[in-house]
């Protein structure tokens, strides 16, 4: 009689939306203490507010870091090693080098506002935890999220068409 061994591994944690991947741009205005700045790069992102996991890399297709979030922390992970923070505030600040709500992003590109805040419709789009976000062109692939608040930043978001 054959036995049946059992593996006490955790199950992957895995969430049920499908990868959007494209590039983003993020653009710092300048300001008192530092001059303008900005960062482009190819991304994954696959999750929701609540649990989830952003991937950027390089032109040349290398892996830059790894940002996961779930109800438990955030992580963020770089070829130096693995940071655990408090929030996907303090998260996307140190990886980025500004705040930008990450959370907010998968709903966001979904051309709808995060469930986890007020917002105000616009024309073109809505306004949301201070920034203002154009979904006009997303039927384009393109989504446009503007901070006014000094210093302004800009993420602009081009999707590549999913298979």
């Amino acid at each position: 009689m054959a036995q049946l061994q059992a593996c006490s591994h955790a199950p992957a944690v895995r969430t049920a939306a499908p990868w959007a991947q494209g590039r983003l741009l993020l653009r710092v205005d300048a300001s008192a203490v530092q001059p303008a700045q900005s960062f482009s790069a190819a991304f994954e992102l696959q999750g929701n507010s609540s649990q989830g996991e952003l991937r950027l890399f390089s032109p040349l297709g290398t892996r830059l870091v790894t940002a996961s979030w779930s109800p438990l922390g955030a992580q963020l992970g770089t070829p130096q090693g693995e940071r655990s923070f408090d929030s996907l505030d303090a998260l996307s600040e140190q990886a980025l080098g500004q705040s930008v709500p990450l959370a907010a992003l998968p709903d966001w590109l979904a051309g709808r506002p995060w469930a986890g805040a007020g917002h105000q419709l616009r024309p073109d789009g809505f306004e949301q935890v201070g920034w203002e976000v154009t979904t006009s062109r997303l039927a384009e692939g393109q989504l446009d999220a503007r901070r006014p608040a000094a210093p302004a930043v800009l993420l602009r978001v081009r999707l590549e068409p999913s298979s």
